[in-house]
């Protein structure tokens, strides 16, 4: 989130490992797109399908599923399953995070063009195989910024799932705003220092997971970026999509990004929260228990507007 954190046998030219999960609707097959990119290829059961939707997770230590190590909603999987149903294929990752100690790669290294180009990576990867006649991008929260930059030139469509309309220092301060009011004020001051001088030590200790000196090369690399400013380079259909009862990216942010892009489609669902849950009550605490309710199902409104908006690419 923005603060912390394929029976069908088709040939591919990298590594596949079958995983055997299937069900009536889905098949699924895990794939190594090269040593920083495993992910999970799903596919309808009952044939191919044209589209292929790649999802970009979210912010932090988040898997191909949408979860973290202490949170687990499987939101993006139970989306990959249930496009299956409707026709629809798609691919989903881990981030290139889990691989870093493996690969002996240092935090201080990492960009936040390193996410991009992972991305690219996978587009070229589906390209080359010419399976699919479209590639999608779906980015989820910090995963929508990333869509944007990788898309141009490469997908033939973009989704927006809760993306911010303005740079990630802006979005980061107003959470703080929101959460703890009296450090608001020190992360902007913290934030300006950085984009002043690169760097910054003119922050509170509480805030040290978004300032501490090993992650400010990456913030600084993020936040360089307006989303609004960069999906207005797309010339390719896209989908703006945010819920009514998202209380990490409000839907004032889709529509920022909308304004910017006015020929994109805009969705607001109402009740959605940010991990794409249906939200009736008000209070916060029942909106936030669902990130690690992984049975409860996908607001009923998501996948249809996601299918119809693919289908349409037809």
């Amino acid at each position: 989130m923005l603060i912390k954190k394929l029976f069908l046998v088709m040939i591919f030219c990298g590594s596949m490992t079958i995983n055997g999960q299937t069900d009536s609707s889905f098949v699924e097959t895990d794939l190594s797109i090269n040593e920083m990119t495993d992910g999970t290829l799903t596919t309808p059961a009952s044939g191919t399908s044209e589209n292929l939707v790649i999802f970009i997770q979210g912010s932090g230590p988040t898997d191909r599923n949408g979860n973290q190590p202490m949170m687990k909603n499987d939101g993006i999987k139970k989306i990959a399953r249930e496009l299956a149903a409707a026709g629809i294929a798609s691919f989903r990752f881990d981030k290139r995070i889990f691989k870093m100690q493996q690969l002996q790669m240092e935090e201080k290294d990492l960009r936040f063009e390193d996410f991009v180009k992972d991305v690219v990576d996978i587009e070229t990867y589906f390209r080359k195989e010419a399976s699919f006649k479209h590639i999608i991008l779906a980015g989820h929260s910090e995963g929508s910024l990333i869509g944007m930059l990788a898309a141009k030139d490469h997908a033939d469509a973009f989704i927006s799932l809760a993306g911010a309309g303005e740079p990630i220092d802006n979005i980061v301060v107003a959470q703080i705003n929101m959460q703890a009011p009296p450090l608001a004020e020190n992360a902007r001051v913290a934030f300006d220092d950085m984009k002043e001088n690169g760097q910054t030590t003119q922050y509170n200790p509480m805030l040290s997971a978004i300032f501490r000196p090993s992650v400010q090369p990456f913030m600084n690399s993020w936040m360089k970026y307006d989303p609004s400013e960069e999906i207005a380079k797309l010339d390719i259909p896209m989908l703006i999509i945010n819920g009514s009862k998202d209380i990490q990216v409000t839907e004032e942010q889709a529509e920022m990004l909308a304004e910017a892009a006015p020929e994109a489609e805009l969705e607001i669902i109402d009740g959605m929260n940010h991990i794409f849950r249906n939200i009736e009550s008000e209070d916060r605490l029942v909106n936030t228990k669902s990130y690690n309710e992984p049975l409860q199902p996908l607001h009923p409104e998501l996948v249809p507007v996601l299918t119809e908006f693919v289908k349409s690419l037809e």
